[in-house]
């Protein structure tokens, strides 16, 4: 590749870090930042994320640090991978040490902002302004990309030598990239997957079937796609990677932490026990919040996602939940 950028990546978890192994392996310059001085000294001392990414070597070309400014400074692409719900506090943070405005804005977050309803790329924008930005969804648990078991991923942007650079960046024989113009329905079905996902974990807690997955798989499917008409998103996006591929590997996977979710709470724990046991973030557990007031906001039908709010916020028994969707009055598909 001519001229490689030199690469920040703000966020340490297991998909931050595993973007940085990528591009350390294709001989980029990379800086991980992490939020907790703690994580980062022992990364630094072990080479390691032992916390999100365990057994993982960390190639000792990274540099790994819990300073900021150093992170961002004369960086040519800044890739976002840090919790949405925490994104604005680090933007904010971001712009008022000074950052690049010339260089690429990446995020990797598949999430809504609950108090606004923003999208991921909308609330960069609203706090760096029209920096040069693009998304990256689809089928990708970090534990496997780092692995090298071969994935694909789709990059979505308005700016089309943004998406080709990008695809340059980030591909290789085991991580294929594609590319896309449809920011909306990149990030909405990157996020909302996450809901649907909650959804099979409850039917896996509840001991129920594949008969039950595959119908909420599909009838999720069509009620992400409804919304992401309603918000002007591309329909032929939801049957492809970042729809479609990321929904099916966030259902099914061993590894997917919102499924794992939905399954404790399906075999009865609460949300609150079952969250304060986890290292990570399940990000579909603030995006079903943000999901239904969206279905809400634009008048969409939403069941699956509606439920699944209820169950997580109004302790509605998951049982119950699962009954009224299969007493919801007759219809055609």
């Amino acid at each position: 590749m001519k001229n490689k950028p030199n690469v920040a990546i703000i966020g340490d978890g297991g998909w931050g870090t595993t973007l940085g192994i990528l591009l350390a392996k294709k001989r980029l310059r990379v800086t991980i930042w992490g939020a907790f001085s703690g994580n980062v000294a022992y990364m630094n001392k072990h080479r390691e994320n032992k916390k999100f990414l365990p057994g993982k070597k960390i190639p000792k070309e990274i540099l790994i640090t819990h300073n900021l400014r150093n992170t961002i400074n004369d960086k040519d692409l800044i890739v976002l991978a840090i919790p949405s719900q925490y994104l604005r506090g680090v933007l904010k943070k971001i712009k008022s040490i000074g950052y690049p405005k010339e260089a690429t804005y990446l995020s990797v977050i598949k999430g809504l902002e609950i108090g606004t309803l923003k999208r991921i790329s909308e609330v960069i924008h609203s706090e760096l302004g029209r920096v040069k930005l693009a998304v990256l969804s689809g089928p990708t648990i970090a534990c496997e990309v780092a692995q090298g078991i071969p994935t694909v991923a789709v990059i979505a942007s308005h700016n089309l030598g943004v998406r080709k650079f990008l695809q340059e960046t980030f591909t290789t024989d085991r991580f294929r990239i594609y590319t896309n113009d449809d920011v909306i329905g990149v990030e909405l079905g990157g996020s909302l997957k996450n809901v649907i996902a909650l959804a099979c974990g409850v039917s896996d807690g509840l001991g129920f079937g594949t008969n039950t997955k595959a119908a909420i798989l599909s009838r999720g499917l069509a009620e992400i796609s409804r919304l992401g008409l309603a918000m002007k998103a591309k329909a032929q996006t939801f049957s492809g990677i970042s729809g479609l591929g990321d929904l099916v590997t966030t259902c099914i996977s061993t590894h997917s932490r919102n499924r794992f979710v939905g399954e404790e709470i399906g075999k009865g724990k609460t949300l609150k026990n079952v969250i304060t046991h986890m290292q990570m973030i399940a990000e579909g557990v603030p995006t079903a919040k943000a999901g239904y007031n969206l279905a809400l906001k634009y008048k969409v039908d939403m069941p699956i996602t509606r439920e699944v709010y209820k169950v997580l916020y109004k302790n509605k028994p998951a049982l119950k939940a699962f009954k009224d969707l299969m007493s919801r009055q007759k219809k055609e598909e």
